[in-house]
């Protein structure tokens, strides 16, 4: 069994509105038929496929205000209601009672302890790794939970040797604004059946993108349907490629926050978790909110949390 967790940092079901939400406006025909041909929005509903269940999920837990990247990542992390915990929503970085959560126990660990392969496939450069290293910077909650595992944080080596994919899917971001210019550059098609090669490599996969939440506090409109739209062709090489049986292949969010362009400020929504594979029903059994993630994971996984 092979687990991939696709992580879009910042999408929400928002209303069907063409002129503040690019979900309701972009041409993505191969997510649409994750949800039984219907658009990510508010009403959508708790939907089901040959392939895939979609599952409007609840990303407050209960606690009011707008949800927020730190204690949403530690709830998909540990499986814990983080801001309940807390007594708040809290980001962007994990202040220390979050970090605390995320050091005692989150699914890197686990899975680990119970002699699992696991990566976060994002590389990341010289600098971020410089900055951890001096304090200067602190990492996300999913980062804090990789670290914590004693799992590495993957570099700009793992890029070049093809181990790793950049959060823009194609690295065109690593050429054109980090100066590699030798580093690899994919199509979505080519991106997508990399996905699969390395998610065939270990037990447990992860991929992360913020550029999704940057879209949504900055904008513009129009860069969020881009991207989106790169996905979608990014999800139709990975679903050809994959075979149902090999495990599952999950995609989550955090919070809203681009399905409200002009607002700049995370959403109160639900967001959108679709799961695929032929287990999907054991893992969709009973999910609700952020915290059902790693347990219906561990589950697929055969590992007792």
């Amino acid at each position: 069994m092979h687990v991939l967790l696709i992580f879009l940092d910042g999408i929400g079901l928002g209303d069907n509105d063409t002129a503040i939400n690019p979900f309701a406006v972009m041409d993505t025909s191969t997510l649409h038929s994750l949800s039984g041909g219907k658009r990510w929005l508010r009403n959508t509903p708790r939907t089901e496929t040959d392939r895939a269940i979609f599952l409007p999920t609840d990303a407050s837990l209960g606690i009011s205000g707008r949800p927020q990247s730190a204690s949403g990542q530690a709830a998909i992390m540990t499986g814990l209601n983080v801001p309940q915990m807390i007594g708040e929503h809290y980001g962007p970085r994990p202040n220390a009672p979050i970090r605390d959560i995320l050091n005692n126990g989150n699914l890197f660990k686990t899975l680990v302890a119970n002699n699992k392969t696991a990566a976060l496939i994002n590389p990341f450069p010289p600098p971020f790794h410089a900055a951890i290293a001096r304090g200067k910077r602190l990492p996300s909650s999913i980062q804090q939970s990789v670290l914590s595992a004693g799992l590495p944080l993957f570099t700009e080596k793992h890029y070049y040797e093809r181990q790793a994919l950049s959060p823009d899917w194609t690295g065109e971001g690593w050429t054109r604004f980090l100066g590699y210019e030798n580093a690899p550059v994919y199509n979505a098609e080519e991106a997508g059946k990399k996905m699969v090669e390395l998610t065939r490599q270990r037990d447990f996969t992860m991929f992360s993108t913020w550029f999704t939440d940057e879209i949504g506090h900055r904008g513009p409109f129009e860069s969020g349907v881009m991207f989106m739209e790169r996905f979608d062709k990014v999800m139709e090489a990975v679903l050809g490629e994959w075979d149902d049986d090999e495990g599952l292949i999950i995609i989550t969010s955090d919070h809203g926050n681009m399905e409200v362009q002009g607002d700049r400020r995370h959403s109160e929504n639900q967001v959108p978790t679709v799961v695929i594979g032929s287990r999907k029903d054991e893992f969709a059994d009973g999910f609700t909110d952020l915290t059902h993630i790693t347990p219906g994971i561990l589950r697929a996984l055969d590992v007792q949390s």
